[in-house]
């Protein structure tokens, strides 16, 4: 047991749950043998606390660092601000600067809120367009954080969001008298969506933009006309595929306008720094109800994410992850079908995830981020692409794939029984209560 497994261990007795983020739980990856904590990350690389080097070929700090762990030019800005002080009494003009990016980005739009998580956005979105529209209902599609307003779906009937990225969410200590306030509808079923806004009074129709799939049959424009004929504040969620394929939201390929979005993740390229980006109709409700944070106010965030959009602009990092994440897609495919091995890839190129079609698809996961791991790779079965992920990085990395792949393969012929190459138990799949 390395020294990331035993401070884990440490770590369950102090903190419920064990991290502050389900999906850097060691047992999503693999139970037991995770290294769990890291020294230092340069790049695409991450050390671990017993000093071992690894190739990020995972999630990149879930998806935050799309130009790599440690950009030089935006750690300089950062350096430099904590050199003249994050905080004072004072505001800093780094957030009216970053603002006025973010609108010369959005022309459609005028105005900007600033928080420091994807889950505050979120939650400050709702507020924001729930005050707007003046009801209180809301229609989701995708994943929008931790926060009441939205685990209040799972009261409606059962676990109403488990199709929604994460299974299992439990609602308990969410006021049971918001049931029935907000309803999820599935990507591209815009007759359920119509449904829904018939008949339950909804204000605000909240949505990811895409994730697995793109839209099909005009999807998106007809929520978009949907939605200005009811008079409904329409909200597109990028915090996660912002910035992977266009210079800011995704949203832009598609032609259609939202009234507000929210961008995060990447934003600031690991430092944390998520913005609401809106027009002033919807905006400007704000002013009408209370929206305030101490630590909204600081200074690193905002200097973080205008040098990180300068460096984006600059080499079009947009371009390079997708591509990656193309070839990255094209190798698994490829790799699949000459161990005869049945998967299904999805996700945008530069965010892509993959899964094995048959009973056996969490424990080949398990074994795949066991071995890699033994490889010097933190690996799965996500791919989230970043613009120091070079050729040589994803030849090595489908080298050592390419074993794992044949060992499943002999599994699948029964030729070895996958339970007998685990070294601990399954990786979760889901939000699950710790022992």
């Amino acid at each position: 047991m390395g020294k990331g497994q035993e401070l884990y261990n440490k770590a369950k007795t102090l903190i419920p749950g064990g991290t502050m983020l389900l999906s850097k739980r060691p047992e999503m990856f693999l139970p037991e043998h995770w290294p769990s904590y890291f020294s230092k990350s340069k790049g695409c690389k991450v050390w671990d606390l017993d000093g071992k080097e690894y190739l990020d070929m995972s999630i990149m700090g879930i998806g935050t660092n799309t130009l790599g762990y440690g950009n030089e030019e935006v750690d300089s800005a950062v350096i430099e601000t904590v050199k003249n002080g994050n905080m004072s009494t004072l505001n800093c003009p780094e957030e009216v600067y970053l603002a006025e990016k973010l609108i010369e980005m959005n022309p459609w739009a005028d105005m900007v809120r600033f928080a420091r998580t994807g889950g505050e956005a979120n939650a400050i979105a709702i507020r924001i367009a729930r005050a707007a529209a003046g009801k209180d209902n809301v229609a989701i599609c995708g994943y929008h954080g931790w926060h009441d307003w939205y685990l209040s779906a799972n009261h409606n009937g059962g676990d109403d969001l488990s199709s929604h990225l994460i299974p299992g969410l439990s609602p308990k200590g969410v006021p049971k008298n918001l049931k029935n306030s907000v309803f999820p509808f599935h990507y591209n079923n815009y007759e359920e969506l119509l449904e829904i806004v018939e008949n339950n009074n909804i204000g605000v129709i909240k949505m990811e933009v895409m994730r697995n799939f793109g839209p099909e049959n005009n999807f998106l424009e007809k929520v978009r006309a949907l939605a200005s004929q009811k008079n409904i504040v329409l909200i597109f969620d990028e915090c996660s595929s912002g910035f992977r394929e266009t210079f800011g939201g995704i949203f832009q390929k598609f032609n259609v306008e939202p009234d507000m979005i929210m961008l995060g993740k990447t934003l600031g390229n690991g430092y944390a720094l998520t913005a609401v980006v809106g027009k002033k109709s919807v905006m400007e409700a704000a002013q009408n109800t209370f929206i305030s944070s101490t630590f909204w106010t600081e200074r690193i965030g905002p200097t973080a994410a205008l040098a990180t959009l300068k460096v984006m602009e600059r080499i079009e990092s947009w371009k390079t992850i997708t591509k990656t994440g193309s070839k990255i897609q094209e190798g698994w495919k490829r790799l699949a079908k000459s161990h005869n091995l049945d998967i299904t890839v999805s996700g945008i190129s530069a965010m892509t995830t993959y899964g094995f079609n048959n009973e056996n698809a969490a424990a080949y996961k398990t074994l795949i981020t066991q071995e890699m791991l033994k490889k010097g790779f933190l690996a799965s079965t996500h791919f989230y692409a970043c613009t120091e992920h070079t050729n040589e990085h994803l030849e090595t990395y489908f080298d050592a794939l390419d074993g794992i792949y044949a060992t499943i393969a002999k599994c699948e012929s029964e030729t070895l029984n996958i339970n007998d190459l685990l070294n601990g138990p399954i990786c979760h799949s889901g939000f699950k209560r710790l022992n």
